[in-house]
């Protein structure tokens, strides 16, 4: 009897077992645990690490959000560049009214500085004084009602117009928009100026104006929004920006008083064009509106008359005014004279 063979101790099994190549190509000796998690799994495994995966296709999005400083070589992470404010687009700054304290004095000082024939006019005359008015839109009324009427008419039909509102505080678009043409014609105001009144009325109540927006309105902007009223025009508006809202540098271009005084004051052999007015005056910056005001003073003491007809008569050329002033001012000619704005505070034109 052969010795006994000693028990042998069951081998380990293989967690990761690989089996072994067959050339045969059978597989049926090995379990179909060990091909599902060995055969296939394990070649896969190996297969894919191989393998490089490809570059990503998207581009990275600190190349695209980012603006690298060409200074900035460190690596670190740039910093957002703080907001500046654009050269083209500087904060506007309004000049101070003329009615501001020391602001008169300093325009008087300036136009003596840099024009000696004026500053010789200033000298004969005492400084201008402007008149007040409750609202802008109770002087846009008044305008509006003066037009190419003289004084005491135009006085009359204001006055009218006032009792028929209330009272000077009662001028309020929400008053002015509710009168007829008839009662409007009733108290002498043509059927005309009645449908401007209602435009400036009704451009207020849209919101298209308030006093508001006028008081805090730069000069060009002002301008443009006021001559989109029916009934006022360039010269009005130069008129309401100089008496009523006390702008000191408004040059009015158009108004004969102005234009042939300073003909007279530097002697010149013609009254000069509207398109010449600003290269005249250009020295009386900021302060145009009391060098114009001086101008009005000395035709008025040289009892020149500034009426439409008269620049017409002496040949000056008109072509350069606009169509509603040319009409108003020929009409102008036996009605209120310019100079009057100063003093009663109505303008008479548009």
């Amino acid at each position: 009897m052969g010795e006994p063979q000693p028990p042998q101790s069951p081998k380990p099994e293989n967690p990761n077992p690989i089996p072994p190549q067959n050339n045969d190509g059978d597989s049926s000796s090995v379990s179909g645990s060990i091909v599902s998690s060995t055969t296939i799994e394990a070649p896969r495994f190996t297969e894919l690490s191989n393998v490089s995966s490809p570059p990503s296709k998207i581009p990275l999005r600190p190349r695209k959000i980012r603006k690298l400083s060409p200074n900035n070589n460190d690596g670190a992470t740039p910093q957002r560049p703080s907001p500046k404010f654009k050269p083209s687009q500087p904060p506007r700054i309004h000049a101070k009214s003329l009615t501001f304290e020391g602001e008169l004095e300093a325009a008087i000082t300036h136009l003596r500085s840099v024009d000696p024939l004026l500053s010789s006019l200033i000298d004969t005359h005492p400084p201008p004084k402007y008149e007040t008015f409750n609202t802008p839109f109770l002087a846009l009324i008044r305008s509006i009602l003066y037009q190419q009427l003289a004084a005491k008419a135009g006085n009359s039909i204001y006055t009218r117009f006032v009792s028929l509102c209330g009272g000077e505080n009662g001028v309020v678009p929400e008053n002015v928009l509710p009168l007829t043409p008839q009662e409007l014609r009733q108290i002498g105001v043509s059927g005309r100026k009645a449908s401007y009144l209602h435009d400036l009325a009704r451009k207020y109540q849209n919101g298209i104006l308030s006093d508001s927006a006028i008081l805090s309105m730069d000069d060009k902007s002002l301008f443009t929004m006021l001559t989109m009223v029916n009934g006022i025009g360039s010269w009005s508006v130069h008129m309401f920006m100089i008496n009523s809202l006390h702008r000191p540098d408004v040059l009015p271009v158009n108004d004969l008083g102005v234009r042939k005084g300073v003909q007279m004051l530097y002697d010149l052999p013609e009254v000069p064009r509207p398109s010449q007015m600003e290269g005249i005056c250009e020295k009386w910056r900021p302060y145009r509106s009391v060098g114009s005001w001086y101008m009005w003073r000395l035709i008025e003491a040289k009892g020149t008359p500034s009426n439409a007809a008269a620049a017409v008569s002496s040949g000056a050329d008109l072509a350069f005014q606009q169509l509603d002033d040319i009409q108003h001012q020929q009409q102008q000619s036996q009605l209120m004279d310019p100079l009057s704005v100063f003093s009663i505070g109505a303008w008479g034109q548009t």
